[in-house]
């Protein structure tokens, strides 16, 4: 019962933060952390931003990837072996480039969130590169990625608090930035511990998905900032 707990456990946690999601789940934090830093009060204009960044990076990555597996070119969407992960992470890598072009001299979308997209972007082709050697843990290249971006936007940018409004339930939530530091830690940590409890990866893979997640950021940042 308990090892069937823990697998369930663990592929709920890899489905949940797929490193696909990671760019948005960034691009959410900041757009309800710092709002401010969004140049336009307009809805509209808002609404179409959310929506292309939750087309760049998943739903159009997804959809190519759906379509290697109805055309056969991978056996499941779980990408078991080194050379099943070339075409998607092609896919994600066109995708991910696309939106960092579009979107580093677009005023409507903030530094804190570019600079990461940039760093996504990185990491995706060395974790291409280095699929060629290793099944690197793409999961916890997102997990370290993610944990290195907040970290920069935690030391960096200063609002120790920010309010999330729930107009439905007229709830006005103040959320902690260390809270979330912590629970970053925390899902960091947790990525990798449920890829070793899927078998998916040996641990030098998953301390190497960390490695290049986190070093892919500090080169964004060196290069964009």
């Amino acid at each position: 019962m308990m090892h069937t707990l823990d697998r369930i456990f663990a592929q709920t946690i890899s489905v949940i933060f797929h490193p696909i999601g990671m760019v948005f789940y960034m691009f959410m934090y900041v757009m309800y952390a710092a709002p401010q830093n969004f140049s336009t009060p307009d809805p509209r204009q808002k609404t179409f931003v959310i929506l292309s960044f939750l087309a760049l990076t998943v739903m159009f990555p997804l959809l190519g990837i759906s379509l290697m597996r109805m055309q056969g070119l991978i056996s499941s969407l779980q990408m078991k072996t080194k050379k099943e992960r070339i075409g998607p992470l092609i896919v994600i890598a066109i995708f991910y480039l696309w939106l960092y072009v579009n979107i580093r001299k677009n005023t409507l979308v903030p530094d804190m969130i570019t600079f990461f997209v940039l760093g996504s972007v990185i990491s995706i082709f060395l974790g291409l590169f280095i699929n060629s050697f290793s099944k690197i843990s793409l999961h916890c290249m997102g997990a370290g990625g993610f944990l290195a971006g907040f970290l920069y936007i935690y030391q960096t940018f200063v609002f120790p608090t920010f309010d999330v409004h729930l107009p439905q339930w007229d709830v006005v939530l103040r959320i902690s930035n260390d809270l979330i530091l912590l629970i970053t830690l925390i899902v960091t940590g947790l990525v990798g511990t449920a890829r070793l409890l899927l078998n998916a990866h040996q641990k030098d893979e998953i301390y190497g998905g960390y490695v290049v997640g986190i070093l892919s950021q500090m080169i964004a940042i060196q290069i964009y900032f």
